[in-house]
């Protein structure tokens, strides 16, 4: 049953623990919204999810309920010890509890060659949440993704050409995966209410993800730097460049159009 704020308050003074801002610490204590986390994770007892950051477990707990097999990494040494004492045992062999950092361990340790699929289902830190997308997009990609985030970053996260919010990482994750449900969550949800409301996002992997290597990614983040100025002048220098504006030109993009105003297709033709 997920934690209600009294509860979520009387196990952090049990255990003496303060939350910590610069770690994302708050802690979910709406269970409609887990049950909506549930309900688009679709899971079976054949599930492998992968978690980051359980804080006191209520998403775990139900996550473990359902029978998955859950991989969790949790940072904090004393919510580490509280969900040891709590859920390992209970849930053992189905849970496994990794302390550690997800920006070192970004899918908590799975090994992702023996399992065919996996989803991922997490209450995102802020200050961690796109670099951590950026290494999942390196890895085996899961089958989807139920990502509870901080509203500016899950604008971003799918944004659309011409806006101010799209980058570098709205081209990324759009290439690998379709957006198929977006629910927004008050910040009352949250213990400490933090300064401005979530956005929960359902992702599925496309049957035919494109995933940009190095070298496009390099080209692509530094002419977002220079956001505001014009592709003729970006693509001067480069060789590899010129012959991308070429293509642009003939899809019918302007050479005076911005990088915010490229659609993600012409950036996969890079």
């Amino acid at each position: 049953m997920p934690l209600t704020l009294s509860r979520t308050r009387s196990i952090l003074e049990e255990i003496s623990h303060h939350p910590v801002k610069k770690l994302g610490q708050n802690f979910l204590i709406d269970g409609n919204i887990v049950k909506k986390s549930l309900s688009y994770a679709t899971l079976s007892p054949h599930d492998t999810i992968v978690e980051i950051g359980p804080g006191l477990g209520t998403l775990t707990q139900s996550l473990l309920e359902s029978g998955a097999k859950v991989y969790a990494i949790e940072k904090d040494p004393s919510l580490l010890g509280y969900l040891q004492r709590t859920l390992v045992h209970k849930f053992a062999p189905h849970f496994f509890l990794l302390e550690g950092d997800a920006l070192e361990s970004p899918v908590a340790g799975l090994d992702t060659s023996t399992v065919k699929n996996f989803k991922i289902v997490a209450n995102l830190p802020y200050a961690i949440s796109t670099p951590w997308m950026e290494l999942v997009l390196r890895t085996k990609l899961p089958d989807c993704l139920v990502l509870m985030l901080q509203k500016e970053t899950a604008d971003r996260f799918m944004a659309k050409s011409h806006t101010k919010a799209y980058g570098p990482i709205s081209i990324f994750l759009q290439s690998a995966y379709n957006l198929i449900s977006v629910h927004t969550v008050s910040k009352g949800c949250f213990y400490p209410v933090p300064k401005i409301d979530s956005t929960l996002l359902y992702l599925q992997k496309k049957k035919q993800p494109y995933l940009f290597d190095t070298e496009q990614k390099g080209f692509i983040r530094h002419w977002f730097t220079q956001r505001r100025k014009q592709l003729n002048g970006l693509v001067s220098s480069s060789p590899r460049g010129r012959e991308w504006l070429l293509t642009c030109q003939s899809s019918g993009l302007c050479t005076f159009a911005r990088p915010e105003e490229v659609p993600i297709p012409l950036w996969q033709k890079l």
